[in-house]
This record gives structure tokens, sequence and C-alpha cells, in this order.
């Protein structure tokens, strides 16, 4: 994943300045934090985020707002950016949401006032941080008004610190050295945890929580097979693949057309969807490489959607390309669609997959393109059974009220203590 330039937070004159603008008409929703009755039973959880655009991290932290105890915790949300679209969705579940409204590219003072003054106001037993700006600037502002409690969340298991700007590259550098204040460094992989440790993480507590997956969401659904699919012009016996992915190199869409190649040439009635940010005909550079592999007349380009559930319940088969992953939602999400997956071997994706799908090279075409060809000539019979496989597996390890419990007992320790 490369980090780009737009979140960069740089020390200045002693003092932490973040790389946003702020803009002086920060809204609160749905509550000003004011006319909050703070219950004596209930402590209080903030979760800081860098912003709320439909992501990984994201829909996590969505999830486990939606499925905890309210009668144990109060939850209250502040977006370094704005609401986007789980900004709205938070609110609807009676959650504070704060948006900082944050600009993109000049040092301002005035955001560390503003996210102190909230803080001040939400009176936090723990504040918990979600991705690498929000670690850096939620640990200095809470140490600043006196929170003891401070909980990182982790979400990559490879970056390339080299194709990064030096802005964020220095990021990571001083995360490295502050990660000894952070309370606990949660990573949602086993991959994660390995890969920060490696480049200097030393946090006192580490724990490894993966993503959860809530089961009466994601289904197999024939109806919404049936529906979606007409929506695209295919037949419920069309061989449908799918990649749900926002454009990234890291997600390596490149390796997946090479695949798509291959594989047409052999099987040329096969469609594929690609679901995600910056999947759309606006994006120049992936029009001229779907155009250059002569793959217009298959794939279908869906870009950001919000019907992920419906999608995935109409595929076939996933396909997840990457060359770094931590815990992919988006395999998980399928298997829990009874979709069998083919995946490549990087981040904790074989663990996720378990003998359910097929686990290929990263950067090796060919061996994807083997793999969905496997795939598609066991027939759909063989296909749905490999897809019950695969959602008895996430019902095993990776059900949402099981890791949801996990965050309300690490919670309940650190309040208690």
């Amino acid at each position: 994943m490369k980090l780009g330039p737009q979140f960069g937070i740089v020390f200045y004159c002693s003092v932490l300045i973040t790389g946003y603008e702020l803009r002086i008409e920060a809204r609160f929703s749905p509550y000003d934090g004011r006319g909050v009755t703070r219950s004596l039973m209930k402590k209080t959880i903030v979760h800081l985020i860098t912003a709320l655009h439909v992501g990984g991290a994201q829909w996590m932290l969505y999830k486990l707002l939606a499925h905890s105890d309210s009668s144990r915790f109060r939850y209250v949300v502040v977006s370094m950016l704005d609401e986007n679209v789980l900004g709205s969705k938070i609110a609807a579940l009676g959650i504070p949401v704060y948006a900082l409204h944050m600009g993109r590219g000049r040092p301002n003072p005035l955001a560390i006032m503003k996210l102190v003054h909230i803080l001040r106001r939400e009176k936090p037993d723990i504040l918990q941080t979600w991705l690498y700006h929000a670690d850096l600037l939620g640990l200095f502002c809470g140490r600043l008004v006196g929170i003891t409690r401070v909980i990182w969340n982790v979400r990559s298991s490879f970056l390339d610190i080299r194709a990064s700007s030096t802005r964020s590259a220095i990021v990571l550098r001083m995360l490295s050295v502050l990660s000894r204040f952070a309370t606990v460094v949660v990573a949602n992989s086993k991959a994660g945890k390995d890969f920060h440790r490696a480049i200097g993480y030393r946090p006192a507590r580490w724990d490894v929580i993966p993503n959860g997956f809530d089961l009466t969401t994601y289904r197999t659904d024939s109806a919404a097979r049936i529906q979606f699919r007409k929506t695209i012009g295919l037949d419920d016996d069309a061989i449908l693949i799918g990649m749900i992915a926002s454009y990234d190199p890291i997600k390596d869409h490149a390796n997946y057309l090479s695949a798509a190649r291959l594989l047409l040439n052999i099987y040329p009635t096969v469609a594929v969807v690609f679901v995600g940010r910056g999947l759309d005909s606006n994006n120049v550079e992936l029009m001229d490489a779907i155009k250059g592999k002569q793959l217009g007349q298959v794939i279908h380009l869906l870009g950001e959607r919000d019907d992920i559930p419906s999608i995935m319940a109409s595929l076939d088969i996933l396909v997840s390309s990457s060359r770094g992953e931590g815990f992919s939602n988006a395999i998980g999400e399928a298997m829990a669609c009874g979709v069998p997956c083919a995946v490549t071997d990087v981040g904790d994706s074989r663990w996720i997959v378990g003998n359910s799908g097929y686990v290929v090279p990263p950067q090796d075409p060919a061996a994807l393109a083997h793999a969905l060809q496997s795939l598609i000539k066991m027939g759909r019979k063989d296909r749905g059974a490999l897809g019950l496989k695969a959602r008895r597996r996430i019902e095993e390890e990776f059900d949402i009220a099981a890791v949801v419990d996990r965050y309300e007992q690490l919670y309940a320790k650190w309040v208690s203590n």
C-alpha cells in the first residue's frame, strides 16, 4: 500500500501539527456533545479514524459499533476528514459522529485544538485510533488532555516505504518510535503484527483481533443473485468472477487483468466485475490496461457501491490478486456468501481461506489463471459444496459476534485497571 502525502503529519517548533487545513464550520452529528447524558454505568470509548469513506478499516469500525453491547459502552466517533458514506450510517445507530472537515496539504495547529476540545468534552475512558495518522494524532492529543489509555489499531501487513512520500515515511518512523507509549497495539492480522514488529514497533502489549463478518447480512441469496445479474445483462448460468477492491497498486489489478486474459483464451464467455473506489470509466490508466488486453467486452466496472452483499451473493468466484494484504474483508465476505475464492498468498489470506479455496503466489498471473480454471472446471455443484465449506469456516472462526466480544473484553480490561 502506498502512503499518500495527503495524510502527512510533521513536528514543527516542537508542536505536532497535522497535515490538514481545518474548516471553521466543523459539524457535529447527531449530537453536539453538550446535550448528551452520560450514564454512570457506561464507559466511553472514542474512536478516532482518518476518514469514513467505504474501506476495510471503516467497515470494521461500523460493524463493531453496530454489534456492540450499548449497555456496557458509550461510543463516539471522530473522523479527521468528513462523515462521508459511513458517517451517516454510524449516526443512524445513535452514536455521535464528529467530523473535523480537515483540508489536505496545509499544516494547521487548529486541528490539534479542535480534537483536544472534543476529547475534553467527551472525557473518554479509552481512545481507540484507527490507521496511522489517527494513531499519531490520537496519541499526542490524548496525552495532552490526560487520556492514559490509547489503543492503536493497525490494519496493514505490507507497505512500500520507498514508494511513499518523505512526509509519510517520517510518520511511519515516528510511529515505530512512539509505539511504546500506546497502551495496546491491535493488529487485524498475524501478518500485520509481524510486519510492524519488523519495522520497529515495540509496544508494551500486542493483540491480534481479526475482522469479523455479519452472517445475516452476508449469506447465500438466490434472489439477489438473479436480480444483480439482470442489471449487468447476465443469466444465472453465466460464470461471474468478481474482484472487490479499491484501485490501489497494492491490490494489483494488473495481475488479475493478465490472469483474466489467459483465462478468457479458454473460457471466452466468462464475465468479470470490478467493484471499488476508482474502478470506473473515469480511471484512464485502468481503461487503457483493459483495452490493451482486449477485455472491454467482459469486464463490468461498477465503481464504489453500497450493495456489496448482493454483489457478493451473485458471484461464482471471488478473486483477491493483491501483492500485499492484512486481513481481507472481501475474502471473508465472499466466503460468508458461500462463494469460493482464488487468492494470492499474502497477509492472512491463506489462513482465512483454509481448505475452502485456492491460494497462489502473488504477481503470478499464470498461477492465478490456473486456479480460476480449476474452479470453473469443477462445475456449479462442486463449487457450491466448496462455497458451503467456506461459509462454515467463517461461522467457526470469524463470526462478528465473537470478534466484537474480543474488542469488548479488551476495553473492559483497561477501563477496570
